[in-house]
């Protein structure tokens, strides 16, 4: 089934249970399929029919699930903005797709930079959303008694996957604005639930140990998995928090708008290790090319980009999605990834991974955050240089730091300039943005 018959499902044989709650609002399965049956005839009645794109914000509440699920109902394709998106560049997305003819079958267009680095909309099939489901509930284990706390925008796939295993499932969404106000997070955890989960990128992992370790703790016992992706997280996070948390499973999941959910591993079972992703899941497949690419191919990739045959071309070849990812798989066929091609430094012939430094710095317990990039030197040519924020009050100079990493990595992967900055900066789901620094 898909996701909007799971529901249909679950309203007749479990009608009262919560399905999704957002601030002081509960529905029921049987209230969800109600209003999504409601929105779905207005559609219809609008003129939205069968294989027609249909352009909306996504908004951070049960509407948007409603809007969202509808759209399907109706046949047609729906495509979620960021809700802040101008109007203008919407018109031009509504402009972009509105002739697009669709292949049947297809669910949703994805806007994204991902893979390519160009803002272009991603095609997703209903079988790649079944298959993306079915991977997230056999690796995850999610179940019908879980309560999964959503806190990321639902027009991007971290937080979007995680609506179909759930409701799938016939377990329960709560949905957030965001993680800013941390007393709303932990007041989730009072809720009647014995099992919660969530998706959490490593940037808000970070600020939760930092701002509320003791919270942590304190709902250790309820937390049943928590999921991290779409940027590296460090040695160190992963180790605190498993230490935090001896009870929960953590997952470091890989995966793409392109690719789809492909690789996940459970570090608290099995060892924290920076750029380990574990196995290929049931509906994913995963090789390394011959110049050290990651080359996806399963059920859960993408059909291809709208209106730009080139660009599908130069990524989706055959059934296989050519990433942007450095990785390699070691003899279990586990994959590791490396660095995305364009961010590895030439140091005089060698080859430093920016990711394995920052990794390293993050250790450093003075350091707030930190980001690698390529820099000119007047004898050396190119050369590592550490962009930093030392933690609030903590005076910390480049020596500190040089002496701190000589044997943690090799000597020509240590930073030889440094400068201390105010906030380093980020894309909206945590991951370093590399590009403002180029």
């Amino acid at each position: 089934m898909i996701l909007e018959e799971r529901i249909e499902y679950f309203a007749k044989v479990v009608p009262d249970k919560a399905a999704v709650i957002c601030d002081e609002q509960t529905i029921s399965y049987s209230c969800l399929w109600k209003h999504i049956q409601e929105k779905a005839q207005q559609m219809k009645e609008d003129g939205v029919c069968e294989g027609k794109p249909y352009v909306f914000l996504a908004t951070q509440d049960a509407d948007f699930i409603v809007t969202y699920c509808a759209v399907h109902v109706c046949g047609a394709v729906a495509i979620p903005l960021e809700r802040s998106t101008p109007t203008e560049r919407q018109q031009q997305i509504i402009n972009e797709t509105k002739d697009f003819s669709f292949a049947s079958g297809t669910s949703d267009i994805l806007y994204t930079t991902g893979t390519t680095g160009l803002a272009k909309g991603v095609i997703i099939s209903e079988i790649a959303w079944q298959a993306n489901a079915e991977n997230l509930i056999n690796r995850l284990g999610f179940t019908s008694d879980l309560l999964f706390i959503v806190c990321g925008p639902l027009n991007h796939l971290g937080s979007l996957s995680k609506i179909y295993p759930t409701l799938m499932m016939g377990g329960t969404l709560y949905i957030m604005e965001n993680l800013k106000d941390l007393n709303a997070f932990f007041s989730v955890f009072e809720l009647p639930f014995t099992k919660f989960a969530t998706f959490l990128v490593p940037s808000s992992i970070k600020m939760l140990l930092q701002f509320a370790s003791k919270e942590l703790v304190a709902v250790s016992q309820k937390i049943d998995f928590i999921e991290t992706g779409a940027a590296a997280i460090s040695q160190h996070d992963m180790e605190l928090l498993c230490q935090i948390l001896p009870h929960s499973r953590l997952f470091n999941t890989y995966a793409s708008t392109e690719t789809g959910i492909v690789c996940s591993y459970e570090f608290s079972e099995y060892g924290c290790q920076p750029g380990l992703l574990g196995k290929p899941m049931k509906h994913s497949s995963v090789r390394i090319d011959e110049n050290g690419r990651v080359v996806c191919s399963g059920k859960t990739i993408m059909s291809g980009f709208v209106n730009s045959s080139d660009l599908t071309a130069q990524v989706l070849k055959g059934c296989e999605v050519y990433t942007s990812d450095i990785g390699s798989l070691d003899e279990k066929g586990m994959l590791h990834l490396l660095g995305r091609k364009d961010d590895i430094i030439n140091v005089g012939g060698y080859k430093v991974n920016p990711s394995e430094v920052e990794d390293a710095v993050q250790a450093y317990e003075n350091i707030q955050d930190c980001i690698c990039i390529p820099a000119k030197h007047i004898v050396l040519g190119t050369v590592p240089k550490l962009l930093y924020v030392p933690k609030q009050g903590q005076v910390v100079k480049p020596k500190d730091i040089a002496d701190f990493l000589k044997g943690r990595i090799e000597s020509y992967k240590i930073p030889l300039l440094y400068e201390v900055v105010d906030a380093i900066k980020r894309t909206y789901n945590g991951k370093l943005d590399r590009k403002a620094y180029k």
